[in-house]
């Protein structure tokens, strides 16, 4: 089973959910488990997703994740980032994007590149 965190800034959370609608048949398979912070995993269970949620990324969230990262319980991330906007919570962000590169883990932040990961399942 392949463990996926999805993480969306607030303005893109609309298009997140679009995205999973998109791939819902590869998401609903018993082969992917979804992780999210709070928020986004409130949308992505609205949705008629089954996804585990941490905390709200600007309360930790985002280091939740990380920390998944590092213990290696994360196989891929799709955090759709709003490069546009300021968040206080900049650090984990860099700190989560850095440890996926550490652990080579794929990082996807658009719905292009997360397309050729999620055609990669």
């Amino acid at each position: 089973m392949k463990t996926i965190a999805i993480i969306a800034h607030d303005g893109k959370k609309p298009e997140m959910v679009q995205f999973l609608n998109e791939h819902r048949e590869i998401l609903d398979s018993n082969q992917v488990k979804m992780i999210a912070t709070g928020t986004t995993g409130s949308k992505t269970e609205a949705a008629g997703y089954n996804v585990e949620k941490l905390l709200s990324g600007p309360v930790g969230g985002d280091a939740q994740i990380a920390a998944r990262i590092a213990e290696k319980k994360v196989d891929m991330v799709i955090f759709f980032r709003d490069p546009l906007d300021k968040h206080p919570h900049e650090p984990d962000i860099f700190m989560l994007m850095r440890l996926c590169d550490v652990h080579n883990v794929p990082l996807a932040t658009n719905p292009a590149t997360a397309r050729l990961l999620i055609k990669g399942l």
